[in-house]
């Protein structure tokens, strides 16, 4: 038997029966948000998540993990906090039970890694905790697992090796694409930060309560939503894969890699799904960017204020200036003061360099504002007193726009000027704005002027006895029956857009 079209079933069957044959064909957009809501509910218990956020964001990087053959970018997802004991580790276990092929990376070798990232079996989920050893004081005897770290999250990467046969040595390239979670104490580099969602985890309080986790105990529960996880993303693979998810505001660049996938299964779920992880995306990305900069962007900061009221200044006196900084690191950078060399080789990276400057009747070498002001701009959030000057700058315009609005208004109300003319019958139509708006000394917006009443004119011979002007009456002017001069119409405003 042929396959049914959805539309014949609608005509013969009834709306009941497309229902069934569309929820039949497409069960990921029935299941999605329950699942997703057990997902949340078991993860729940276990794991003191700080905040709502933080807790909708692990739900669907677990379900990401499932559909790895729908996305060009996969984010890693960072449990970090400052002190042990703040539930990273438990974090690490309860996703174990959820995820597919999930791979436990503690002290484990890059070979190791490298063989089960591009192994037949399928992408792994690398769960990697205790990262801050990878990144820590040791990080050069790791620099194959960052190397994985940093270039896994893209489709189509792969880590280059060379291996050795006997007396050949041949080239190998083994896949690094894999979703990866990783925690740690502390922080991590820039370049793992930015491809993350980061959920900064912390210790309970006394009145947090959550379950004690026992692997034995809540094993067949959690693999039990890994099988619902994983049929109903095979079910939703080719939708996942054809998905564009919208971006909330704020949500851009980079953040927006990492937020595709994640914002892409909420849309796919429903239900809730979309508004709360909209919400998450944009909470988290702001409390992302509001982490300790790195020292570059902090002398960029840092000479923003020292330069204020200044057009240059000397690098004597920048080196001085940043020094006397109150909590700045410029005056024990390895335990010495920032010097010169530092300082030009930081600024060298944006392209400033330091330049002979006028300073009164002095030339010494320095820098001068304007060189530093497209960096500033780039790199740095904008002032408060700039963002009033930028909305004082909007409202400058909108007024002046409302002038020429005046203007324009003014240029047509004119229409009504009296008419001169030195023939007999020549009628003077009064035009007092002031009278029309019934007021003596101000101005209304909207007020255009009248035609104010006028007397009767005189038939005249020499027309039919119509009235006698030597110039054609304005378009808004008609004469009625009895000879005198009515408006029909109010005037209108002319504005020019």
């Amino acid at each position: 038997m042929g396959e049914r079209d959805i539309n014949d079933v609608l005509r013969k069957e009834g709306l009941d029966a497309a229902r069934a044959m569309h929820d039949e064909a497409r069960p990921f957009e029935k299941e999605g948000a329950a699942i997703l809501n057990d997902v949340r509910s078991f993860l729940s218990r276990f794991i003191a998540y700080p905040s709502e956020h933080a807790k909708t964001a692990h739900v669907l990087w677990v379900a990401h993990a499932h559909l790895m053959g729908a996305w060009e970018s996969t984010p890693r997802i960072a449990f970090l906090s400052p002190e042990p004991g703040s539930g990273k580790t438990r974090a690490m276990e309860v996703t174990e039970l959820l995820v597919p092929n999930p791979v436990a990376a503690v002290n484990v070798t890059p070979a190791y890694l490298f063989r089960k990232v591009g192994s037949e079996e399928g992408p792994p989920t690398i769960l990697f905790d205790e990262i801050d050893t990878v990144f820590g004081p040791k990080a050069r005897e790791n620099e194959e697992l960052r190397a994985l770290l940093n270039s896994g999250h893209r489709r189509g990467a792969v880590a280059g090796r060379c291996v050795v046969r006997g007396k050949i040595i041949e080239t190998e390239e083994i896949p690094s694409f894999a979703a990866v979670a990783l925690a740690g104490l502390g922080w991590l580099p820039d370049t793992i930060l930015s491809r993350s969602v980061i959920v900064r985890m912390r210790r309970r309080a006394p009145d947090e309560k959550i379950e004690s986790f026992r692997r034995r105990l809540h094993m067949p529960q959690g693999e039990a939503l890994h099988r619902r996880l994983a049929a109903w993303a095979e079910a939703a693979l080719q939708q996942a894969t054809e998905a564009r998810p919208r971006m909330p505001a704020g949500v851009e660049d980079r953040a927006a890699d990492v937020w595709e996938a994640p914002l892409a299964v909420a849309d796919l779920a429903g239900g809730d799904w979309p508004n709360w992880a909209r919400r998450a995306a944009t909470e988290l990305v702001k409390t992302a960017r509001e982490i300790e900069p790195s020292l570059n962007i902090r002398l960029l900061e840092d000479l923003r204020t020292i330069f204020e009221g200044e057009d240059s200044l000397s690098t004597k006196d920048v080196l001085a200036r940043l020094c006397l900084l109150e909590d700045a690191p410029w005056n024990d950078l390895k335990g010495k003061p920032i010097t010169d060399r530092q300082l030009s080789q930081r600024l060298g990276a944006y392209g400033v360099k330091s330049k002979t400057v006028r300073i009164g009747a002095a030339t010494p070498r320095g820098y001068a504002r304007a060189d530093l002001h497209d960096l500033w701009r780039r790199y740095l959030p904008p002032l408060a007193d700039e963002i009033a000057t930028s909305a004082t700058s909007a409202t400058s315009q909108f007024f002046q726009r409302d002038q020429v609005v005046d203007h324009e208004i003014e240029g047509a109300t004119s229409l009504f000027q009296p008419q001169h003319d030195s023939g007999p019958n020549v009628v003077v139509v009064a035009n007092d704005a002031a009278a029309c708006c019934g007021s003596s000394g101000t101005k209304s917006f909207y007020a255009t002027g009248d035609v104010a009443a006028v007397a009767d004119v005189a038939p005249s011979t020499g027309n039919g006895g119509g009235p006698s002007l030597t110039r054609p009456l304005p378009e808004a002017v008609r004469v009625e029956g009895d000879g005198a001069l009515k408006s029909p119409n109010p005037p209108r405003r002319r504005t020019r857009i």
